[in-house]
């Protein structure tokens, strides 16, 4: 992912007012990210609990979108949407996103399930234990990074698009 300035992030949200994009308080550790080990840029507002954010990398810039936690968890272990990791060191709850333009007043809504603390890029980038002899444990991994990329961008496009 390419390094994002804050004046950035805040333009980039789709599914905001601007006095939520103003209000919005980033990473507490944004100054120190690696970009480059980051599919997408997730976080929770410290200051409202069930509110997260998002920014996903897309071909014509950056999409922010503004997540709820849902107020109920799953019954059972869930399995991360984006990632799809087995092995999950963290909660994996439901997140909604309103859908921009008319369907989004309308309460048009989208979910999916994600990595509590949006852990996902760290999970992907876990070498695969040796499935066979001669199993490509790298190839593994690089076909993990590019579908978690593919499944964000499929969610923010959704979000942008209505779809």
């Amino acid at each position: 992912m390419i390094s994002l300035d804050e004046k950035t992030i805040r333009a980039s949200f789709v599914n905001a007012s601007r006095k939520e994009t103003s209000d919005l308080t980033l990473p507490a550790d944004f100054a120190g990210l690696d970009w480059d080990r980051l599919d997408y840029l997730g976080w929770i507002d410290p200051k409202m609990a069930k509110r997260a954010y998002i920014v996903v990398p897309l071909p014509d810039g950056p999409v922010g979108i503004v997540l709820r936690q849902a107020d109920a968890a799953p019954r059972s272990r869930a399995q991360c949407s984006w990632c799809q990791d087995v092995h999950l060191p963290n909660d994996v709850v439901l997140y909604s996103a309103r859908r921009v333009g008319a369907a989004g007043r309308n309460g048009n809504t989208v979910g999916t399930l994600i990595c509590s603390k949006f852990e996902c890029s760290v999970n992907v980038r876990k070498l695969p234990p040796s499935a066979y002899i001669g199993f490509d444990r790298e190839a593994a991994r690089e076909q993990r990074i590019a579908v978690l990329r593919q499944r964000a961008t499929d969610f923010a496009t959704g979000i942008v698009l209505g779809e």
